[in-house]
């Protein structure tokens, strides 16, 4: 199951060692790890570096701690591992061109996945979010939804990764969304014109066309876009 270990930065390796057991399908999502003192036996290392590395994959999100119960490798990721690299992007600077730029290669191309991966559920799913953002008054709530339809959209490309890195900024293209859509919306035409959009892509799913639905998401994307330098 386990290789014993004989070398410095232990507490690495037993880390390495768990995410090799992940890769390899030994640990899957949900399974309790063996506990500190059969780790011990099977690592032969110290109760301190099992200790450290455990603290670590915690940190990180991959485990969770159940009191009295012992460590699990998590069974949902929603929650984890999003922030961090939103927050390393806003000490560094952010930039709405860098933004802009990665939404644009994300969600153009997973608006062509999930147009051809829609099921009938999800199109009545994005059909009713596409209903709520043409009624709502409440701009505050049409950001939240505006938001919605763009995850959906990635989610709905079927493809985890796709997913997952756009969650990954989520606090960056949330800011993103809801600032250049105040700055849109200073022109009362524009409300048309984005609900338009939006309304132009959720049709391109329904008639299962990737090349009507990047396109779509491209023109949404560049309309939105022109007011980005503004989103400082």
């Amino acid at each position: 199951m386990f290789s014993p270990i004989k070398n410095t930065k232990v507490y690495e390796q037993v880390i390495d060692q768990i995410k090799d057991m992940i890769n390899k399908g030994s640990l899957k999502k949900g399974d309790k790890l063996p506990s500190e003192r059969d780790l011990v036996e099977q690592l032969q290392v110290s109760r301190a570096s099992i200790r450290e590395a455990l603290r670590a994959l915690e940190v990180i999100g991959l485990i969770e701690c159940k009191q009295g119960e012992g460590n699990y490798i998590k069974s949902s990721f929603e929650d984890n591992l999003f922030e961090p690299l939103s927050i390393m992007f806003m000490l560094e600077g952010s930039n709405p061109d860098e933004i802009w730029e990665l939404r644009k290669i994300i969600e153009v191309e997973a608006s062509g996945l999930a147009a051809k991966r829609i099921t009938d559920e999800q199109l009545i799913e994005l059909k009713e979010i596409i209903h709520n953002l043409k009624n709502c008054e409440d701009e505050d709530i049409n950001a939240e939804i505006d938001k919605e339809f763009h995850y959906k959209i990635a989610e709905f490309s079927g493809n985890v990764l796709i997913f997952n890195i756009l969650k990954t900024v989520s606090t960056l293209v949330d800011h993103f969304i809801k600032d250049a859509r105040k700055l849109i919306l200073v022109q009362q035409e524009n409300k048309e014109i984005l609900f338009s959009q939006h309304e132009d892509i959720y049709l391109s799913m329904e008639k299962h066309s990737s090349g009507a639905a990047r396109n779509a998401m491209r023109v949404h994307l560049d309309f939105a876009n022109k007011y980005k330098s503004k989103v400082e």
